[in-house]
Order: structure tokens, then sequence, then C-alpha cells
């Protein structure tokens, strides 16, 4: 049986028509960048998270980039975020000239709340907690911390589209939040697109003119700014997948808790923790494997594609090697960095796959014991 990561093509069958008439739409209406497509998705997301502006922009990091530039960050700030994530986050950070300060992990593979305020110092001007894999990070406990010291919150929710934590979803709490919606994401387009939301009206206002050059209206240029706006098929697309999103949710939940069950009894294998009154939503079903490159090979021999969510701690990465740090500073996520495997999972699969891969990872360990 083949098994793949992702498959975004039977999604696409799955809804052919609606995908094609939307498409279809906008080239019809002209309205390729911006325009009415753009700006209905932005309202009925405005609506899906209760909040007042949605800036839809090109992708996911520019929206993180752009948000700490409205907010004025700037070379000689410091913003701390987690040391396990993909590196859009803290890239976007290094790009307005400011130093991401890195904290290590918790249980969760989310930021590890109990080191923030010990990262804090005077030049700390903001946190960028990651909700990674579709597991909210400790965000009411950040927020306590971000008032303390009067910081400001930029929730990173790029694998967290409609995560909650006591029925409040993540990207509501911060100043402002942001997301990606690459293909692979829960909500994804057909190609690179992301937003902002904020309940900061002068925040969006800037935000949006910055997005587009500078102008909220064509040629009136306010300042300089860049190029980043979502493309009308992009938007076309997003407002579709709408209609779906909390079903393909569901779905997911569904699928994680097969595979959890399946694999409770392999004392070779934890499987996802999540955190007390919080919904996972597992954009990834993230396990932590022993002997995780020879399991990966085992499987992927066995048709079944698995991936790596990521395979080195940000600070110990060649592109920060100017941040000073050490393997022991970033403990849990050094040590996660040789066992983290992301399992398959997304809305398409049938119980048989998802039993199949779990019953092949037991297998594994099963003919690695009688060696």
């Amino acid at each position: 049986m083949k098994v793949q990561f992702n498959d975004l093509f039977n999604q696409y069958l799955l809804n052919k028509k609606n995908y094609d008439d939307a498409i279809f739409s906008v080239i019809q209406e002209g309205a390729f960048i911006g325009g009415k497509f753009a700006s209905k998705f932005e309202r009925e997301y405005e609506k899906h998270y209760g909040i007042k502006n949605c800036i839809g922009v090109g992708n996911g990091t520019d929206a993180i980039y752009i948000v700490l530039k409205m907010l004025g960050i700037k070379e000689g700030d410091e913003v701390i975020t987690t040391a396990h994530s993909w590196i859009s986050t803290s890239e976007a950070i290094s790009q307005v000239g400011a130093t991401p300060v890195f904290v290590d992990v918790d249980q969760y593979f989310t930021i590890d709340v109990a080191q923030i305020e010990s990262k804090i110092t005077q030049k700390t001007k903001a946190i960028i907690p990651v909700h990674l894999y579709g597991q909210p990070a400790d965000i009411e406990e950040i927020m306590r911390i971000s008032k303390l010291y009067n910081l400001f919150v930029i929730e990173d929710c790029a694998q967290a589209h409609y995560s909650e934590i006591n029925n409040k979803r993540v990207g509501t709490f911060g100043n402002a939040a942001t997301f990606s919606f690459y293909p692979g994401k829960n909500l994804g387009a057909y190609g690179d697109a992301g937003a902002i939301i904020t309940n900061d009206d002068e925040l969006a206002k800037k935000c949006r003119m910055y997005a587009n050059h500078g102008a909220l209206k064509k040629h009136q240029h306010a300042i300089e700014g860049i190029n980043s706006r979502l493309d009308g098929i992009q938007a076309a697309i997003l407002s579709e997948k709408l209609n779906f999103i909390d079903q393909w949710t569901d779905e997911r939940i569904n699928i994680a808790k097969i595979y959890t069950d399946n694999l409770s009894d392999c004392e070779f294998v934890q499987t996802p923790l999540v955190r007390k009154n919080c919904k996972h939503v597992y954009h990834l079903y993230v396990i932590l494997a022993k002997k995780r490159d020879q399991l990966k090979e085992f499987l992927e021999n066995k048709g079944i594609e698995c991936a790596i969510h990521y395979p080195k701690a940000l600070p110990l990465l060649e592109a920060y090697n100017y941040v000073k740090s050490v393997n022991s500073e970033y403990r849990n996520a050094s040590n996660n960095q040789e066992m983290i495997l992301s399992l398959p999972i997304y809305p398409e699969m049938d119980k048989i796959m998802v039993k199949y891969v779990s019953d092949s990872i037991i297998e594994f360990y099963k003919l690695d014991e009688s060696k």
C-alpha cells in the first residue's frame, strides 16, 4: 500500500467543480491582485475568527515581517521566540534588523514559558510564540508575561488554523497573529499566501499600507513599503476551502486519535501530548521514535511517506552562528531533533491507511527486537 504524506490532488478532486469555478471567476473578473476576491476572503476570515481586521499578504513569512516592522521593531531590539520551528519565524525577526533570542521547548514542542523571563533584557520588545504542529503554546501565560514587561505578542499561527485554548482560538490573544496558507497547511491555497489578523485598527492600517507599496489607494504612497499582496486566485480558493475547514479539522483530530490509540502500547514511541484545555488541530502528527532514521527508512520501503519537522534546532543552524548558543541551552529541542518523525495525516486518509501506518511502526520494533 502507498500512503502519501499529504494528498492535495485527491482533496482537489473531491470538490473539483467548485475550485475550477472559483479560479475561472477570478480570470473572468480580471481581479488577479487584491480586489474583490481578496476582500471577500478577508471579511470571511474576520468573521471566522471574530476579529476586526484581516490583511491578506503574499505568504506567512511576510506576515510576520510586516507586523514586526509596523510595530517599530528595529536594529538593536531583541525578540524572543522558540528554538524549534521553521526558519521563517526567526528569519522575519532578523530581516527587520532585530536579534532573535531563542528559548527551548517544553514537552508539547512549543516555547517553554518557564524560561522566557530569564531571556528578557532591556532590549526585548516582543515575543513570538509558535503554535507548532497544531498545538497551542501556553499563550495565556505568555500574555501575562508580556503585560508584566510591556512587550508585544505576535502569534505565529502558520500551523494552527482553528486551534483553541480554553475555547478561545489562538491568534486572538496577542497584538496580532500571522498565518500561512502554504498548500500543505490545514487551510492551504494553491500557491503562497498569508494573512495578518488584529483588533488594532491602526496597526491593521499600517500593515495593509506597507504590504501594498506603502499605499492604501493606487498611486497614493504615504510611505515606502513592499510588494506582498494576496492574489485573487489564492483568495478565491481559500474562500472555497473555508466551507470545509471545520469538517477537515474534525477529521484530523479523529485520525490522530486512531494513531494514538494504535500506538499506545508501543514502548518505543511517544505519541503527541496535548496541553490541558487545548484543541490540537494536528497540522502534523509528530511522534518521538527510538531508532528514528531506521524506522523512517523501513516505513518508506513499505510505501509510507514520512518527514522530519525539523532536523535541527534553529539556534544551531549555520544561519545563526552569530547567536551565541550551546546545545545544553536547548536540551529538549536538541534531543527532539534525533527522534521526531511526522506521520501522514490529512482529512482524506481512511482508517485502513492509518492502521497500515500504525501496524508498520509496530512491525518495525518487533522485527528489531527479534534481531
